[in-house]
């Protein structure tokens, strides 16, 4: 049975009772159903292109959903779950700070699977709180566990409730990965389209910063900026192209890509880890760092 059944399962001794009541919190399940057409899009939407028939020809013998697909059917789940119990609380002043996924099973091309999402922690940052869900997606017919995701937003505006300071290890999902002293050990650099958020939206993200200049100007940006999950997925791409399949991804998005801009992925093999780094090749502007994948049976075999 799994532990979402437990309305205590995540709640922590340091917890001050606004939290504690928040992750107590019946939250319920969302479908997600998908066919291969929406397998295609999401692959169009992180950079593959006609070339990539694995990727974008639904007959093709080895036709498969990119491995960051999994944050694709849990977005509705984590994006409704809510926060108004903050202080002070303002969605403007949210911003995502961290993704993990973690691959459980081979991704189906077609399913309907079932998403719930938890608080995992909450952090007081005095001027902000960090806000930690954990989401399980399962299939709906089996029960089976396809992907687990933990997202971490930032509000503003939104500490002092007298919650705890710091957060607890929790391995992968917390490293730190810093890139070795080393030059990185494969770089691929991939210039995204002026329509990327465009198309990257219609995976599910369809939040008015990434398509609205009007929108965008209001978050204090000149035009739309890309997803972070976009750009979270056009390097897990990258990664997978270059050292095979792996069982886990994080990210912290440290900087704004606009579409139009070259994404420069380095990345450097440590055992079964991979660590990366991101950035904007015209503006040389991290916007992932303290990233790694975990690779899938030893690993370390390109896969293409």
């Amino acid at each position: 049975m799994s532990r979402f059944s437990d309305p205590t399962a995540f709640v922590d001794s340091e917890d001050p009772e606004i939290v504690v009541s928040a992750k107590k919190e019946g939250i319920e399940s969302v479908d997600f159903t998908y066919t291969d057409r929406d397998v295609i899009l999401y692959n169009l939407g992180i950079g593959a292109t006609e070339k990539d028939l694995k990727w974008t020809y639904e007959n093709d013998e080895d036709f498969e959903a990119l491995p960051t697909f999994g944050v694709v059917p849990q977005f509705s789940a984590s994006s409704g779950i809510g926060l108004d119990w903050l202080p002070n609380y303002n969605p403007a002043k949210l911003l995502h700070g961290e993704q993990y996924l973690k691959i459980h099973r081979s991704i189906p091309t077609a399913a309907t699977l079932t998403s719930q999402a938890r608080f995992l922690e909450v952090l007081d940052k005095g001027k902000a709180a960090a806000v930690t869900m954990i989401i399980e997606t399962r299939d709906k017919a089996t029960g089976d566990l396809i992907f687990e995701n933990t997202s971490t937003v930032f509000i503003r505006g939104a500490g002092g409730f007298g919650g705890k300071k710091i957060g607890k290890d929790r391995g992968p999902q917390t490293s730190a990965n810093k890139p070795p002293s080393r030059g990185a050990d494969k770089v691929i650099e991939e210039q995204t389209s002026s329509s990327q958020a465009a198309l990257y939206r219609l995976s599910g993200d369809y939040n008015p910063l990434h398509i609205s200049p009007d929108f965008a100007a209001i978050g204090g940006f000149d035009k739309p900026i890309l997803h972070g999950l976009c750009s979270l997925g056009i390097s897990g791409k990258h990664v997978y192209k270059s050292f095979g399949k792996f069982e886990d991804i994080k990210v912290r998005f440290a900087g704004v890509v606009f579409p139009g801009e070259t994404l420069v992925t380095s990345m450097w093999k440590e055992g079964r880890k991979v660590i990366f780094e991101t950035k904007t090749k015209e503006r040389n502007s991290i916007v992932l760092a303290a990233a790694a994948v975990t690779l899938a049976d030893g690993g370390g075999k390109a896969k293409l």
